[in-house]
């Protein structure tokens, strides 16, 4: 039985957990290093008490950057078994969290399956799944119907959760009063955004934080902070009504913490390169150096088809300037429900963007995706197997090796 509720409260009492442990070896740190980010904030672990499945991971400062895949089903695209193909795949090639972001229908069946297998985190939005679970029309919902859902995905065992609680009133001022071409492109913002003028109410995220920090503290939930007015294209970066929702956050961020309730706050979106690095130092100060996760950012807007190359730039970027966690980005990205191909280029673009590095004696075996690898080297073989076929004889790396150790180089007189 364990004598605390979630993992930060352990942290601030001194209590190395065994999740702590399992992050420490992971990361090559000592657990106490890793206690004491986690009391600070600075770290999370996203893990769920009910998620028995899960191999413990670290987000946050001086950590691996970790990557997210999104998959789940929609009303034009129902196949479940393709999704779990899905979920496969994020596994096969090291996807450190995977979001079942489905809004359509009863969707626990699925994500409860899901959690049962998946040593990855698993994330989920809330208010995607609220009109399809409660069965009502967004204007039918109240705010207790959204805490409904909150609670229902929380007893499944779902370890960090998108809560779009920033874009409340202040916010909405912001963004209503500083026009954009893109408006709301987040589609659980706009959701709330819509439910928010239909009603005249507050966010009820936001009006009821203290009852979803309850439900959050209970399961040990990691709270993602949504940025529902993220930039949907680079010409609305930066802008106020980003800002103005970051703002919201950070304080979102102290009031979590204050209740022992785990945090990340999410960011965007569209933003050409020269914004990025200052965008990652300015949430990671508004909101206490709190763990940083993108979507992307896609650097450019008008390539359609290829945006999981753009996100990769972006997410490069991000990631050397602060970012802790990357969201994937498929090429399907504004245009379709990704097939298992589009998720497989997806996830080799983040993780490029994530941690780039190849050993060439190990190649094969360390590479994410070592059959690709294998297949490219194999289909025209060099003579000699220590070089690939566009140097042939001439690969740089032999031709060094070879005066370092006091060999001479004659391409003329070398047998063929």
């Amino acid at each position: 039985m364990r004598n605390y509720k979630t993992q930060m409260e352990a942290a601030k009492k001194g209590i190395i957990t065994p999740e702590m442990k399992t992050v420490a070896e992971k990361e090559y740190k000592t657990p106490e290093e890793i206690m004491n980010s986690v009391a600070k904030g600075e770290v999370c672990i996203p893990c769920n008490i009910n998620h028995t499945s899960i191999s413990a991971e670290g987000i946050g400062a001086g950590l691996r950057t970790k990557i997210n895949v999104n998959l789940g089903i929609s009303g034009d695209c129902k196949n479940y078994d393709v999704e779990m193909q899905k979920v496969d795949m994020a596994l096969k090639f090291g996807a450190e969290a995977i979001m079942d972001l489905s809004n359509y229908g009863k969707t626990n069946t699925f994500r409860q399956e899901l959690i049962k297998k998946s040593p990855a985190m698993i994330g989920t939005v809330p208010m995607y799944d609220a009109i399809g679970y409660l069965e009502k029309d967004l204007l039918e919902i109240t705010a207790e119907d959204f805490l409904k859902v909150v609670r229902a995905h929380a007893e499944e065992g779902v370890d960090f959760m998108t809560i779009h609680a920033g874009i409340n009133r202040r916010a909405v001022e912001a963004f209503m009063r500083d026009k954009r071409k893109m408006n709301i492109v987040s589609r659980g913002g706009s959701l709330l955004f819509a439910w928010m003028m239909m009603t005249g109410n507050e966010n009820p995220f936001y009006e009821y934080y203290d009852k979803v920090l309850d439900i959050l503290e209970e399961f040990d939930v990691t709270i993602s902070l949504g940025d529902a007015l993220r930039p949907g294209c680079i010409d609305d970066a930066t802008d106020a009504g980003q800002i103005s929702e970051l703002i919201e956050l950070g304080a979102l961020t102290e009031r979590a913490w204050a209740r022992n309730v785990q945090v990340m706050v999410e960011g965007p979106g569209h933003m050409a390169m020269n914004e990025i690095a200052a965008n990652m130092k300015l949430q990671k100060r508004i909101c206490h150096n709190a763990p940083f996760y993108v979507l992307g950012p896609l650097v450019t807007d008008i390539f359609p088809g290829y945006d999981h190359i753009t996100s990769a730039i972006g997410g490069a970027i991000a990631a050397a300037s602060g970012a802790d966690f990357l969201c994937y980005v498929t090429p399907a990205e504004h245009l379709r429900l990704p097939d298992i191909n589009d998720v497989k280029e997806g996830i080799i673009a983040s993780r490029i963007a994530a941690h780039a590095a190849d050993i060439w004696d190990k190649m094969f075996e360390i590479a994410v995706d070592g059959e690709k690898a294998r297949a490219y080297f194999e289909s025209t073989p060099p003579a000699d197997r220590h070089t690939c076929s566009m140097c042939g004889k001439m690969c740089a790396v032999r031709t060094t090796n070879m005066i370092l150790e006091g060999k001479k180089v004659e391409f003329c007189t070398e047998k063929p």
